[in-house]
């Protein structure tokens, strides 16, 4: 019996201060990881790396090194990392099957930063959502909505849809409509909002705003309105827009357009 509880005893000391151990070389490898990262980033920032690439290789570096420090921490409790690493590439196959989504999305990041539609700091719309691009990471897109909520969508949905980006061409156009009644001249009309779109902020001269002609119909002329600016100014523009039609026709005394009919009745 004593001779049992001395083994016990022994080999409780021995799993103890193997515990200890890997508590330690998991914290200290933590640090670790967190300063090569901080270096990393500090090295790409000196050199002025994209944002976008700058992130995903933080990224793939943080897991590799965890892969590693995880490894390094099974080796403490005498489990040889070479079996290990064999019985995870066999298992490889069924983790595949199991994750299949989640592999795409990482197969699908790769195709993001490598193509490059958009970057960190792109408004874009995609997979049913826009936003501002905050984070490309390893298996999903984070974006900010203009109502400022984030949003992380699925980097395989992200590719496998269509992407608009509205930042990176240098200007957008402001598409509104303004019904004019049947006695109100359109020409007149396009003239006056023509000079309200002209002294509203952050309008573009070239291209110069249109007011043209849309269509008629029951309630009189349709004008399309169509201011440019840059994304950034997209909704400032696009109500002050609203504003200044409804100035340039309350200022020139036009009725307010309703729909008209003609009866025509006919004796038998």
């Amino acid at each position: 019996m004593q001779d049992t509880l001395n083994a016990a005893q022994a080999l409780l000391a021995g799993l103890l201060w193997k515990i200890i151990g890997a508590i330690v070389l998991w914290i200290v490898g933590g640090w670790i990881i967190a300063f090569a990262c901080r270096v990393l980033r500090q090295a790409m920032a000196t050199r002025k790396l994209d944002a976008t690439v700058s992130a995903y290789v933080d990224a793939s570096l943080r897991v590799f090194l965890r892969i590693v420090l995880l490894l390094a921490v099974l080796s403490v409790f005498g489990v040889e990392t070479t079996s290990f690493v064999a019985l995870a590439a066999a298992a490889g196959v069924a983790i595949g099957a199991a994750w299949g989504g989640l592999l795409a999305n990482f197969a699908a990041g790769v195709f993001l930063i490598v193509l490059r539609p958009f970057k960190v700091g792109d408004m874009i719309c995609a997979a049913g959502v826009t936003g501002d691009v905050r984070e490309i990471g390893l298996f999903a897109t984070t974006l900010d909505t203009p109502d400022n909520l984030r949003v992380t969508v699925g980097n395989n949905k992200i590719f496998s849809d269509n992407i608009i980006n509205f930042t990176n061409n240098p200007y957008r156009r402001v598409d509104l409509k303004a019904q004019l009644a049947h006695t109100v001249d359109p020409r007149e009309a396009a003239e006056r909002i023509k000079a309200k779109l002209g002294r509203i902020p952050n309008v573009l001269q070239s291209p110069a705003p249109d007011v043209e002609i849309l269509e008629f119909n029951a309630a009189g002329t349709l004008l399309g309105v169509r201011p440019y600016c840059h994304n950034k100014d997209y909704w400032q523009v696009y109500f002050d827009t609203n504003k200044a039609i409804l100035e340039a026709c309350g200022e020139a005394g036009y009725p307010v357009p309703a729909p008209h009919s003609v009866l025509i009745q006919r004796s038998a």
